[in-house]
């Protein structure tokens, strides 16, 4: 891989890796180099496998998130693996840093969301909207400063730009999100983290779970309990 992804874990049925931000989990119509296609590049270098590589996608980070990902190595694993995701036992865990102070400082949301395919953006709506889903989390406060908060958050379901739309919604958009939040002309990296991941292998059903620290940068350095 020209790219450095770190490796927390591999067997010939899993790969679990730390997506970089500002990568794209796999390719789209930009072009740009994508995780998916460097994993299966170190797959066929590192275990000289000839022709195509199987990699499945069993979940995606938006670009500009880092954080744990898994990718299956078999067929097999990634319909084992997708199984639990839609029967909600595949565990997500996100750190963010949201403007203001939410209150409770312990909750849950519950909104129905669509996505317009043209723009790529989501919206709250009602649940009688075409196409709507229901979107549900958790969150907890575990840190503040004078005008944000560090926020870990437990998603239910896995809508898409789940966590940003949601919390926006509730008056306290992510630091950093140009397309939820308000518009700055300060680039700044989107305060999303994807901490950890849990589920059971797919094929000797041991419950794994995997954490991966933040990264020793701003806004995630400015709070003092990450726990």
């Amino acid at each position: 891989m020209d790219q450095q992804i770190s490796i927390l874990y591999e067997d010939n049925h899993l790969l679990v890796v730390v997506k970089p931000p500002n990568l794209l989990s796999q390719g789209d119509q930009t072009g740009d180099v994508d995780l998916l296609t460097l994993l299966k590049e170190y797959i066929k270098e590192t275990y000289n496998k000839p022709g195509n590589v199987y990699l499945g996608l069993v979940h995606r980070l938006d670009r500009p998130v880092g954080g744990v990902m898994v990718f299956a190595k078999t067929s097999k694993a990634a319909g084992r693996l997708s199984e639990q995701i839609r029967e909600g036992t595949f565990g997500r865990g996100y750190l963010a840093v949201v403007a203001g102070h939410p209150q409770p400082l312990r909750g849950n949301l519950r909104n129905y969301l669509v996505k317009d395919r043209k723009t790529n953006l989501v919206s709250v709506v009602k649940p009688n909207v075409p196409g709507a889903q229901e979107a549900v989390l958790d969150y907890q406060v575990i840190d503040m400063i004078s005008t944000h908060s560090l926020v870990r958050i437990q998603l239910r379901t896995g809508r898409s730009h789940q966590i940003r739309v949601q919390m926006a919604e509730a008056g306290h958009p992510l630091v950093g999100d140009q397309r939820y939040g308000p518009r700055s002309n300060e680039r700044q990296q989107i305060a999303l983290w994807a901490e950890r991941i849990s589920f059971v292998h797919p094929t000797t059903k041991e419950k794994l779970e995997f954490v991966q620290p933040l990264p020793a940068t701003k806004p995630w350095t400015e709070f003092r309990h990450k726990a």
